[in-house]
C-alpha cells in the first residue's frame, strides 16, 4: 500500500511524522506538505506565483517534500509531478485543534484531503481537539487501524473521511460516532486594536461554539469525548433544490 501524507501544519510539523512512523514500517509512505503553516487557507491553489518543492530532512534520517504552497497544492504536486502513479490513501494530519462544523470550510487540512477525493483518490483528515498535544502516537494508532479499514472497505468517488480526535488518552474516550457535519456558526467578532503609530487594525477570532445535545452532529459527538467520523462529499450540488428549480419558469 502507498500512502501519501500531507497537512496545512507544514512539512516540520509533529503531528505528520507521527502518522509516517506509525505507517512507515509496513506501508511506502511519502511526505509532501507546505514549507511553514498554512492553517485556514481552505482550498486555496497557487496560481499567480510559481510553485517551489525541495525535499528536506527531518529527525535525523526522515524525508519529506517541502512545497512553497497550500495543502491543496501539494495534492497537485504530489500527483501530477512527483508520483509515478497515485497512492493508495491520502492522510492529512494530524491537525492540532478540532476541524468540525462549519470549520470544514476553511481547514487546509480537510481541503487537502477533499482535494485527494476529486482525483479518485481515498483520503482521510484527522484532526484532536487540543491546541498543544503532548502525545500523538495513540491518535496515529488509531488512523492506522481506519486507514486499514478504509481500504477493505473502500470509500464511494468524491467522499473523504473527516476524522475528529478528542484530547487525552483513546481509552478514555466515549468510542467511535459516525457523525454528520454540524451547521451552526461559531460566535465570530472583530477586535478593533491602536497599533504603537496610531493606526488601526484588527484581529479576527470566534469563540468555541455550544456543542448542543445530538450526538449525531460532529461537534457535539467531540465535546462528548467520542472519536466524530464524518463522511464528506465533494459534490456540493443541491439535488432536491435542483429538482425543485427544474420546476421554475424563466422567461428570456
Amino acid at each position: 500500500m502507498n500512502i501519501l501524507l500531507t497537512n496545512d501544519d507544514g512539512v516540520y510539523a509533529e503531528g505528520i511524522w507521527a502518522l509516517y512512523k506509525m505507517f512507515s514500517g509496513r506501508y511506502s509512505v511519502t511526505v509532501v506538505a507546505p514549507d511553514r503553516e498554512r492553517s485556514a487557507v481552505g482550498h486555496a491553489i497557487t496560481l499567480e506565483e510559481p510553485l517551489r518543492a525541495q525535499q528536506v530532512e527531518i529527525n535525523g534520517g526522515y524525508r519529506g517534500y517541502a512545497v512553497s504552497g497550500t495543502p491543496a497544492d501539494c495534492i497537485k504536486f504530489a500527483f501530477l509531478e512527483l508520483l509515478d502513479t497515485k497512492p493508495d490513501l491520502v492522510i492529512s494530519g494530524i491537525n492540532p485543534g478540532a476541524n468540525v462544523g462549519a470549520n470544514l470550510n476553511y481547514s487546509g487540512t480537510v481541503a487537502a484531503a477533499k482535494e485527494a477525493a476529486i482525483y479518485g483518490v481515498a483520503a482521510i483528515a484527522v484532526s484532536i481537539d487540543c491546541r498543544v498535544v503532548d502525545r500523538y502516537e495513540d491518535a496515529a494508532r488509531f488512523v492506522r487501524l481506519l486507514a486499514e479499514k478504509v481500504l477493505e472497505k473502500k470509500l464511494p468517488y468524491g467522499t473523504f473521511l473527516n476524522v475528529n480526535i478528542p484530547k487525552g488518552s483513546l481509552g478514555k474516550s466515549a468510542g467511535v460516532r459516525f457523525s454528520q457535519q454540524g451547521l451552526d456558526l461559531y460566535p465570530e467578532y472583530i477586535e478593533k486594536r491602536i497599533d504603537p503609530r496610531n493606526r488601526i487594525y484588527y484581529w479576527q477570532g470566534c469563540d468555541a461554539p455550544y456543542a448542543g445535545e445530538n450526538l449525531d452532529i460532529d461537534g457535539t459527538a467531540l465535546h462528548e469525548n467520542f472519536i466524530s467520523i464524518t463522511p464528506i462529499k465533494c459534490d456540493m450540488t443541491d439535488y432536491n433544490v435542483l429538482d425543485d428549480l427544474r420546476n421554475w419558469q424563466i422567461d428570456l
